[in-house]
């Protein structure tokens, strides 16, 4: 039985409009990568690689730059739902990414909600192990409350929300929609 208030949902944007933040995202990447002949792109799983496809695709779209590779990446941390929290970042390797060569690759990590930045802290020291010379992050949304010393280098919406709201963004295939929205849970 789930003890705190169902809360309010507030909508920030409708599929359409999240599509034109993707394509502002797209042509930040774009920026911040050109003239570099090999870029990949990593999404965190799970909302992260729907994320880093669409961002893919609104690349080539958009900038008119040749598909960058996408590789998932599994981390097991979710600090903004405390109902999914665990207690250590997991992560699960990618072999396929592993094998790339890294110290030519530069990698764009992709995630949706920036919160207190474990799993993008996490991803970056993993990737780095493997040698990557150049690891950049995007977010859809930044709460713009790290505690680890990471920060994304594109982001779609920064949004400053009480510690007891959570961010959901709402992705296929994982949900019908492609919106984001605020829950707000009430204090006891």
């Amino acid at each position: 039985m789930n003890s705190q208030p169902a809360g309010e949902r507030f909508r920030l944007y409708s599929a359409r409009q999240l599509e034109v933040v993707i394509e502002q995202m797209a042509r930040q990447a774009a920026a911040l990568f050109d003239g570099r002949r090999e870029v990949a792109l990593v999404g965190i799983l799970r909302r992260g690689e729907p994320l880093a496809q669409r961002l893919q695709s609104a690349l080539v779209e958009h900038c008119g730059l040749p598909r960058w590779p996408l590789y998932p990446l599994h981390l097991k941390r979710y600090a903004d739902d405390l109902s999914l929290l665990h207690a250590d970042t997991a992560l699960i390797e990618n072999p396929e990414l592993a094998a790339l060569d890294l110290a030519r690759t530069s990698l764009l990590v992709v995630d949706d909600v920036l919160y207190e930045g474990h799993s993008l802290l996490r991803a970056s020291a993993w990737l780095a192990q493997l040698g990557a010379m150049e690891t950049r992050t995007a977010v859809l949304v930044d709460r713009c409350v790290n505690r680890q010393p990471v920060r994304a280098d594109i982001t779609g919406l920064r949004l400053q929300v009480a510690p007891t709201d959570v961010i959901e963004c709402n992705v296929p295939p994982y949900e019908e929609e492609f919106c984001i929205e605020v829950l707000r849970r009430a204090l006891n």
